[in-house]
Order: C-alpha cells, then structure tokens, then sequence
C-alpha cells in the first residue's frame, strides 16, 4: 500500500493538504499552501507505535516528517488525523498493509527532546515537589533567553495578552494586560505587590513604573530572574521592582496590599491548589485584592494531565488544568470573595498567533540558537494551542477576588471600574 492512500486512509480523500512520500506516491492538491513531506520510514513507526498527535509530533519534531507553509493551518486542515482512535484490528490491517510487525518492533526511541516518566526530570522526587517543579520549569524556561527575545518580543510577556481592539499589535496588547491587572487590583502608589511566578518580569516592572508600586516578582527559572534583575536595573527602577529567583512557598514577607498570579497555577498541581490560594491569602493585608491569571479546561469532565500528550511530554511536564469553576469554588473556600471573572480565550488565540509569527520571522536565528528540534518543538506547540483556543479545548480566565474585612466590607467599587466606557467601545467595534 503507498503511503498517499494511508495518508487519504486517515486524513480524508479531500484533504486540503499536498502530500509526499519518500516511496514516491503523492495525494492532495498540488500547490496546496500548506505541504506534508514524510522523509523516511522512522517517520511512519512513529506512526504506527503512537498513532495520533503524539506520532505525528515525534516525527516532526525529529525531521522525519516536514511541513512547508503555516503548520497551524496544516493542523486545521488534519484535526481528523489527530484525534485517530483506530481499534487495534484497524491497526493491525494497516501495518500488514505497510509491511508488517517491523514497524513496531524494534521501538524507535523518541525525539530527544521528549520527557518522559523515566527521565531525569520526573525521577527528582514527587509530583509538584518543590525540587521537581523546578526542574520542570528550568526544562521549559531555561531554553535559551535570546530565544524567547525573538518569539515573545520586547515585552518578554509569555502569558496571554488583552487586546483592547482587534487591529491591537501583540506589544501594545501585552501593556494592556499588565495594565489590565493592576487597575482591576487597584495598584496606586506606595502600594506593596507579589507577583508569584512573575517570568521576566513584566508585571513587576510595569506596577513599579506606571503606579509607583514597590513590587516583589518571584520565578523557579534562573534565567528568568537573571533577565529580569538586569532589565530592572537598566530601567532604574531598582527602589520599587524586585525580582528574585525562588520558590512562592519560601517568599519571607506579608502584608502586601495586592497579589498577581500569572501564568503560574497551571504548574501547581491540583492537589496543591487548596494550599496555594491559603498562601497567597496568607500573604495578603485585609481588605486586599487578588488575581488569579491562568489557562483552564472547559469543564471537569476529564483528567488534569494527560502524561501521554505531547504538551506534557514535550512542553510542560506535570502541568495540569483545572475548569475555571473549580478554582473559583477553591478560591472562595479559602478566604477570597470572588468579585470578577472572564474568559480571554479568543486573545489567547491571538497571542499565539502572533508568537507563531515571530518565530517564523526568527527561524534561522532560532534553529541556531536552540537547534532544530527544540524549534520544531516550539513551532508545533505554539500552532497547536492556538488551535486549542480558537476550537475552546482549552480557555484562559482571569479570577479577581478580595480578602474582606471583618466586618464583611470588601471596598470595591459597586461595578467594576477598570474597564473605560471607551475602551469597551473600541473593542466591540
């Protein structure tokens, strides 16, 4: 059987996608914008020993299968090929049909960038430990600073965006968010913030500069926290921003008027997420706000983490996602009234997009830099989480809440006041 008729087998006859084989045959449409190229046959035992997204990842991310043109639009045009479920007498008929058991045996060992239960990093100690969180965070964060330079921009934000108005750039939306959040936790000067799990900075600096905020930012990635202390100094803002390389759990000090978590719960594992919001209470002044910034899942009906998907495997290991109303429940149930809550789903899409494009306008630098697998990690996971958010397999929710005072008196505003009337205006435009 040529490998052009499995290829019509499993992504459909009308595919809108040209395909190649190294056997010579060939499907799709020729001139297609978007190309898949299998290069060999490793290619296709990948295939065949972990059929569906994760097959196809180890491939790509290996160099034996290829796309030219944009792969989140190759992605979308084969989402039937990724969510393959074939039963193992399907199987069976279509290895026989490629030439039999050889493809499965021997095992192909995975790419090297894959993490796996045996590795290294998961042998540390146990799950969301504070020796294996970091390890895992130094896997995904401490690829390469410059890297993250071309990928993220200027602003250095690798956390969903806010776009004020559709025709936003990624830079002016990432201002948007940090600004976004420190007007719905009422930053004003003097003020004391943390910001748990802070990245490069760009919360704590962006408080410190335009409130006048003394801000604490704390990250489990050295290179992170190297960045940011250098960024900070470039700016002088030395007296207000601070950011050190820690655990949340080990931060000293209390009493802050405000909290931002973001882009950090994802990591905390759910069986410690009762604790983490106790904490972060803990380290608040009565009368304090809030805000929790993090991906979610839709719903609760299926697992937190999925060890065998290639964004545990090869991207955030032991990361797991809980439905946003879980986590207002946990929250509400230790010591926060939860006063607000949205979906930023869509502008996690566009976020992403505008990731995907940098990295394809840095491509050269970022194989250089990085080396070809690790990119094509980053290519293939960028394009298929922009697909997870425009299709709501995966959501983004902010969740603002208050510590109240004891005689049950929150001061909030009676509607919320940190969306202008004209900002709202110009969005729904």
């Amino acid at each position: 059987m040529a490998l052009a008729e499995v290829f019509e087998a499993i992504a459909g006859p009308d595919a809108p996608v040209e395909f190649q084989a190294y056997d010579g045959s060939t499907a799709g449409p020729p001139g297609s914008p978007v190309k898949m190229t299998v290069r060999s046959p490793i290619a296709v035992a990948y295939l065949a020993q972990a059929p569906g997204a994760l097959g196809l990842a180890r491939a790509y991310v290996s160099g034996h299968l290829d796309v030219d043109g944009d792969i989140y639009t190759l992605l979308s045009r084969l989402s039937r090929a990724q969510e393959m479920n074939m039963s193992w007498a399907d199987r069976v008929k279509l290895l026989r049909a490629l030439g039999g058991p050889k493809l499965l045996l021997p095992r192909i060992p995975p790419p090297p960038q894959e993490v796996r239960v045996t590795s290294r990093l998961l042998r540390v100690g146990r799950m969301h430990s504070k020796r294996r969180d970091a390890n895992s965070i130094s896997h995904h964060y401490d690829v390469s600073n410059r890297f993250y330079e071309w990928v993220l921009g200027p602003s250095m934000a690798y956390t969903c965006a806010c776009y004020p108005t559709q025709d936003a750039t990624l830079e002016e939306a990432q201002e948007y968010k940090f600004d976004l959040v420190a007007r719905k936790l009422a930053l004003k000067p003097d003020m004391r913030l943390l910001d748990v799990g802070c990245g490069w900075g760009g919360m704590v600096m962006h408080a410190a500069r335009e409130y006048g905020v003394k801000a604490l930012g704390v990250t489990l990635s050295e290179q992170q926290a190297l960045w940011a202390q250098q960024e900070i100094k470039k700016a002088g803002l030395e007296d207000l921003a601070e950011v050190r390389h820690l655990d949340y759990r080990d931060v000293p000090e209390t009493d802050f008027d405000a909290v931002s978590s973001i882009g950090l719960t994802e990591h905390i594992g759910k069986q410690n997420v009762p604790g983490y919001f106790s904490f972060l209470n803990g380290k608040l002044k009565v009368g304090g706000r809030m805000l929790n910034h993090c991906i979610t899942r839709p719903d609760n009906t299926g697992p937190s983490i999925r060890k065998e998907g290639f964004i545990n495997r090869y991207v955030f290991p032991d990361g797991e996602l809980e439905g946003p109303g879980w986590l207002m429940s946990v929250m509400n149930d230790h010591g926060f009234e939860i006063r607000h809550e949205e979906n930023l789903r869509e502008h996690y899409a566009k976020t992403l997009a505008g990731w995907c494009a940098n990295l394809d306008a840095h491509w050269d630098e970022a194989v250089e830099e990085v080396g070809q697998g690790t990119a094509r990690v980053w290519r293939l996971y960028m394009a298929g989480s922009r697909l997870g958010f425009d299709h709501n397999i995966v959501q983004l929710h902010q969740i603002l809440g208050v510590k109240l005072r004891a005689d049950g008196a929150s001061g909030m505003p009676l509607r919320p006041d940190w969306e202008p009337a004209e900002a709202r205006a110009k969005a729904d435009a």
